[in-house]
């Protein structure tokens, strides 16, 4: 999904447009995971065009039915780089509601993190949100409590809160330091 690279270069410039963040010249340094490649488990997904999201592609993800868990359906990736503790950490990513369980116009995303890549799964930073029918930018942010080692870390969202079609723009994290 390279194709899906200056979508998450636009995203990051316009969420941080509104921020104090704008201030660093060299935000893209501070990516800590791939947005061009993210990792959907226990739905299908593909790219798709669309306008009205910053750089003009989304990821179509169709979650076939609910989750006897709302982690049943993710999407997510890995984080490469280390984290040090005291670092202020961004979650930032786009979504839309295109098709919601019989009619439905809203859905939960219960579960937007940083968590550990293995057992325990703990969360770093977390936070729910509802999305509709138009395109959302979510922020999650919060601080590392320790230090982790590039691949301890990875970005889960979860979908399997009812049988839904969402779509997403990059989905980016940023380790803004400390």
């Amino acid at each position: 999904m390279s194709a899906w690279k200056p979508a998450a270069a636009a995203l990051i410039a316009a969420v941080l447009a509104t921020t104090a963040m704008a201030q660093d010249s060299d935000i893209a340094s501070k990516i800590i995971n791939d947005p061009g490649n993210p990792q959907v488990t226990g739905a299908t997904a593909r790219l798709i065009d669309d306008a009205g999201v910053q750089g003009g592609k989304a990821l179509r993800i169709q979650v076939a039915r609910k989750g006897q868990n709302p982690w049943d359906a993710t999407v997510g990736g890995a984080i490469s780089r280390p984290v040090k503790a005291g670092d202020n950490l961004v979650l930032v990513f786009s979504a839309k509601l295109e098709k919601g369980e019989n009619g439905a116009t809203t859905a939960a995303l219960p579960y937007n993190a940083l968590q550990l890549a293995s057992a325990p799964y703990s969360n770093v930073i977390n936070a729910s949100t509802e999305i509709g029918p138009d395109w959302k930018t979510v922020q999650v942010t919060g601080k590392a409590d320790k230090d982790y080692a590039g691949g301890a870390l990875k970005v889960t969202i979860q979908l399997a809160t009812a049988r839904q079609t969402i779509d997403f723009g990059p989905i980016v994290v940023l380790d803004m330091g400390q």
